[in-house]
């Protein structure tokens, strides 16, 4: 790390201090307020502070549980994604970007000095999903979202390799989303703190994909996410968990019968996936008092064609008192759009819908086109 950093650091700290006496005294924030200033390198050794986990000498443990983190030590950390990689429109492509660079960031991604302006204050933070990354989830959207004139950042969590039970998908570079989800909702509570720091915003918009939903949820509802966090957007997430096509449905019910055969495929497929197969104690906690919490605005988009959230219904939400819920079908008045698990984060009606979302002042129309299953293409082949 740079020595500047520290000195930014401590400069960041009395703004930051600034910033919340005048904000509690009514006097509100200036735009004209200068954001820290940051090179490249300097912003992502700051965002990555304190998300690594400190050393406590404890051995990894073979996790035997069917939907529960232990809570004993950490078992995966998050990191900020470095440097931007190129804009492409296709997952497949994406994804074969993401095996070689497995940090990169999401073009238009954790870019030094991205002041949040008046017409878009909020940060937007982007939480990718199960065995993917910042990079393969956002290669898409992130752009589109910065050209937009917001501030994006991203990064990677519930990074785990096979001892600390993040299964056998770690062995292919950039397979992230592995670790328990408890671990997973603190990282990134870590990363927004660091975000809020960076550009001084008090709050900001969080866009999910897949297991980041329920992340999220867990963040707003317990790890104090709900008085740092204004729209929840999410796609194919995993609200109340999978059926996997009936088969974590049917694996749930033989394990509740007596036969762990989901404690059998943890150690395979890593404790986050079996944590989001449907009956987990990680949903019956996370949504126990109600899927909403108070002054959030949720946006949960479902695609027919989901092969992994499914059915994909599941992913919608209920809402709670002072809490608003849009639960859109990517298909509704535009059944071209083929769009399933991965490639909705590929759709041009996703980038619209996300706009929208965003900034509902801005009365932006949906758009519509084909978009390919399984390949994704950014409206087209």
């Amino acid at each position: 790390m740079k020595h500047g950093i520290g000195r930014r650091a401590l400069g960041l700290a009395i703004m930051t201090g600034v910033t919340a006496l005048a904000a509690s005294s009514g006097a509100g924030v200036s735009t004209a307020d200068p954001a820290p200033q940051f090179t490249q390198q300097e912003l992502v050794d700051y965002l990555n502070a304190g998300l690594r986990p400190a050393p406590d000498g404890n051995q990894p443990k073979a996790i035997v549980d069917t939907g529960s983190s232990s809570g004993s030590g950490s078992r995966s950390h998050a990191t900020a994604a470095v440097g931007e990689g190129p804009e492409v429109s296709a997952y497949l492509a994406a994804f074969g970007y993401g095996l070689t660079h497995p940090d990169a960031a999401p073009p238009g991604a954790n870019r030094a000095n991205c002041t949040p302006s008046a017409a878009h204050p909020r940060p937007v933070v982007l939480v990718h999903g199960t065995w993917l990354n910042a990079y393969d989830t956002f290669a898409y959207l992130s752009p589109q979202l910065a050209r937009a004139g917001y501030c994006v950042f991203a990064f990677n969590y519930g990074r785990s390799n096979l001892l600390e039970g993040g299964g056998i998908a770690p062995v292919l570079p950039g397979r992230y989303g592995v670790g328990p989800m408890e671990d997973s909702a603190r990282q990134l509570g870590e990363f927004v703190d660091r975000v809020r720091s960076a550009t001084g915003a008090d709050r900001v918009d969080i866009v999910a994909h897949s297991q980041g939903g329920p992340v999220s949820s867990r963040y707003l509802k317990f790890d104090g996410g709900a008085d740092k966090v204004d729209k929840l957007i999410t796609f194919g997430a995993t609200n109340h968990g999978t059926s996997l096509m009936g088969m974590a449905t049917l694996g749930r019910l033989i394990t509740n019968l007596g036969v762990n055969i989901l404690g059998f495929y943890e150690p395979i497929i890593g404790i986050a996936n079996i944590q989001q197969a449907v009956g987990s104690a990680f949903y019956a906690a996370l949504n126990a008092n109600g899927d909403t919490v108070p002054g959030i605005d949720y946006t949960t988009v479902g695609t027919s064609h989901d092969e992994v959230s499914n059915p994909y219904e599941w992913t919608f939400l209920q809402p709670g008192p002072d809490a608003t819920v849009h639960n859109i079908t990517l298909q509704d008045g535009c059944p071209q759009d083929m769009s399933d698990h991965l490639t909705i984060m590929y759709s041009p009606r996703t980038a619209s819908i996300t706009l929208r979302a965003l900034d509902p002042e801005a009365d932006r129309n949906l758009d519509c086109t084909f978009n390919p299953w399984m390949i994704g293409g950014g409206g087209k082949l």
